[in-house]
């Protein structure tokens, strides 16, 4: 073989490899900040991250959201936790399976010692409905959550239940009848499970009042729900310590984001110098 053949060969081999020496670095990073976080704040760190990150060879990117396999892996670190060891789930989701993410919310929820959700970006829907199960909700100043209102498929479970009220069920077919049933007993599931994750830090009016204005529709399912909003409507007003929710997210956080890459093809079109050492500071 010569030396151009060789140099191929090798060339080609390193094409394979890169993917998952690549994917190795990531790995070894995460788990390097994950290591620290622990050491920092004495707990178990879980994250549950949904990115479009690029895999195999040929950087095929794929849709990530809460599914059986995520709430298997957390449920796992979940139970080999010390019931004496706080738990910091980092949560990064535009949400995902309700049987999933209920599946996590009663783990966090039985877990003896404190449970702090902590949220860099967004907590949509399941990602929320999870949320609610910690004792703290740790988010940015500029993070958001949402409604946990049920979705038949595309369609708000509550919508639903309103076109056949207002239109009346005389007037529409069997089959949007049954989608409105289906609808109420969704809507009617999700509010008693809201309610129960509420009850450890409310009064039973209060988590009533709650579980009612982020489950049954209040807003669109994509509606985001800033700090400021969260804050109104977790304000215990009958008692009951409620749920803290601070702005104290470790850097460690943020940096460990960066290790979870979207395709190049996928990111926002932003860029900036992280540490500028321009003029504008002195003007």
């Amino acid at each position: 073989m010569d030396f151009m053949s060789m140099l191929w060969w090798l060339l080609f081999i390193f094409m394979l490899m890169e993917p998952a020496m690549q994917q190795w670095h990531l790995q070894n990073m995460r788990n390097i900040l994950l290591a620290r976080l622990e050491k920092k704040r004495k707990s178990r760190v879980i994250t549950l991250i949904h990115r479009q990150e690029t895999i195999s060879f040929f950087g095929l990117p794929i849709s990530r959201f809460i599914n059986i396999d995520d709430s298997e892996a957390v449920l796992s670190a979940i139970r080999s936790t010390p019931d004496d060891v706080p738990i910091d789930l980092i949560i990064h989701t535009p949400g995902g399976l309700v049987l999933a993410a209920e599946q996590i919310a009663k783990a966090l929820k039985r877990h003896k010692a404190p449970t702090r959700v902590i949220v860099p970006h967004y907590a949509m829907s399941g990602g929320t409905l999870i949320a609610l199960a910690a004792d703290e909700i740790i988010m940015d100043e500029n993070a958001v959550l949402g409604p946990v209102d049920p979705q038949l498929g595309t369609e708000p479970a509550a919508s639903i239940v309103k076109a056949v009220e207002e239109k009346g069920a005389d007037k529409v077919d069997d089959a949007t009848l049954i989608k409105a049933d289906m609808s109420r007993k969704a809507l009617k599931q999700v509010k008693e499970f809201v309610k129960e994750m509420l009850l450890e830090h409310y009064t039973e009016d209060d988590a009533e009042r709650i579980a009612d204005i982020l489950s049954q529709g209040t807003w669109t399912h994509d509606y985001p729900l800033f700090k400021e909003t969260l804050n109104e409507i977790l304000k215990p007003q009958h008692g009951g310590d409620g749920i803290k929710i601070s702005t104290d997210v470790p850097t460690e956080v943020y940096m460990l984001m960066k290790f979870y890459p979207q395709p190049s093809s996928r990111r926002p079109s932003v860029s900036y110098i992280p540490h500028s050492t321009g003029d504008w500071r002195n003007k």
